[in-house]
């Protein structure tokens, strides 16, 4: 039997489908690269915005009508969220919940054989030291934790993932080594909030991160979004354990507003003032930070007055990376009952925040041209070339060196998003 999965959204979710990878391997069932070739294909859903809930159930309805004759299973974030639209658009579909990745093989076998198998529901089952199928083994991602301990009016993937939970850091780093010795390069440290990891079990990230960092090998550690809540009660063991020479110089650290108002209306559980103080700490001690924010544009409360404090704040902390969304109502959120900001307000801010974000991100880029950067080569560009990462994970264009390996470069030219570079 021969399996296609297709994993959408996050690096968390891209980590779930390598693991139904390797559980499938490990019962002897193939994995293969093209729809055409499979008998059954599991589609790994994201449900994080109104967008990609529109792309993957429409192309769930599209391999349907395309590959009448294949088996279809649904994994991922819908499964949990938007079970009832789901039954909808797939009625003839098996289901894979994100807690019940240890069943694929019984939910592919089942499908395969004409049956129709839903596992759902929630389990404490490690995703930590468990088999996984990876397609480059030079970036190798971990998820440290799942589910969060935030309630945020918006999100609807709480939902889906639960509450705390998180796995045992002898494990974590045990995987870790394991993926060195096989030949990665980067070890991904993911989870829905990576500040909270230990809160449930008396662990520390700092520590994680230190024990991750100390392991032998030529390698770099990047640490997955962290919550401006969670990090407050250990903010400066953090900074002691990234500033260690193997840990990029990267922080992710949504904000989502600018206003004090809009962020206690979104029940975010910190300040500006205390966003400002944890950045400030992190640039202060780590040189060459990259600072990555998430920003939710238009949240149905939010004012004239309070868009201008969010125009603010990114000007004054200057982001290298800056991810904008438009509020779109979510399936369960608290938000979803609150009457939506006017489309064309909507519109507008959005569009004012789109330039903003193009000219801080390529003024921040703009300031290492002509530097020399020290990068490791991580992948094959699409359109040629390689692509490689400085020590502030910001993404370098360079030719004619080989994956895996660090190399100096001078870089050349700045855009928005990535650096151009020659080798040196």
């Amino acid at each position: 039997m021969k399996v296609y999965i297709e994993s959408y959204g996050c690096t968390f979710n891209k980590a779930d489908g390598q693991i139904m990878a390797g559980v499938l391997k490990e019962n002897e069932i193939d994995i293969v690269e093209s729809i055409e070739e499979a008998d059954v294909i599991i589609v790994n859903t994201c449900y994080v915005k109104l967008p990609t809930e529109n792309k993957v159930t429409y192309r769930i309805q599209k391999l349907q009508e395309d590959f009448p004759d294949k088996k279809i299973i649904i994994g991922g974030c819908m499964v949990e969220i938007d079970p009832e639209k789901l039954d909808k658009v797939g009625p003839d579909c098996s289901w894979i919940g994100p807690h019940q990745l240890n069943k694929v093989s019984d939910v592919v076998n089942g499908a395969y054989c004409g049956e129709v198998i839903r596992e759902c529901g929630f389990s404490k089952e490690p995703k930590v030291g468990v088999p996984k199928a990876c397609d480059d083994s030079l970036v190798h991602i971990i998820q440290i934790c799942e589910g969060c301990l935030g309630a945020c009016t918006f999100c609807c993937t709480r939902f889906a993932r639960g509450p705390l939970n998180s796995y045992p850091i002898e494990d974590i780093v045990e995987e870790a080594r394991k993926a060195i010795e096989n030949g990665a390069c980067e070890i991904q440290l993911t989870a829905q909030d990576t500040a909270a990891f230990g809160r449930d079990t008396g662990e520390k990230l700092s520590d994680l991160i230190k024990e991750v960092a100390n392991l032998e090998g030529d390698f770099r550690v990047r640490v997955g979004m962290m919550h401006p809540k969670n990090i407050l009660n250990d903010v400066d063991e953090i900074i002691d354990a990234m500033k260690h020479p193997k840990v990029y110089n990267f922080i992710h650290l949504p904000v989502q507003s600018g206003s004090d108002k809009v962020l206690s209306e979104m029940n975010r559980g910190h300040t500006i003032g205390q966003y400002l103080d944890i950045v400030s700490k992190f640039k202060n001690e780590i040189s060459d930070l990259t600072l990555a924010v998430d920003i939710i544009v238009g949240y149905p409360t939010e004012s004239d007055e309070d868009f201008d404090l969010t125009v603010d704040l990114l000007k004054q902390i200057k982001p290298s990376i800056i991810h904008l969304s438009k509020y779109q109502h979510r399936k369960g959120a608290i938000s979803s009952s609150l009457k939506e900001i006017p489309p064309e307000t909507m519109k507008k801010r959005s569009k004012f925040l789109s330039e903003i974000k193009s000219k801080i991100t390529e003024e921040e880029n703009q300031i290492l041209v002509n530097s020399v950067q020290n990068v490791l080569v991580v992948e094959k560009g699409s359109k040629g070339g390689f692509i490689a990462k400085t020590n502030s994970y910001i993404p370098v264009i360079v030719d004619n060196v080989e994956l895996g390996t660090f190399v100096d470069v001078k870089i050349t030219d700045a855009t928005a998003t990535y650096l151009k570079s020659e080798l040196l």
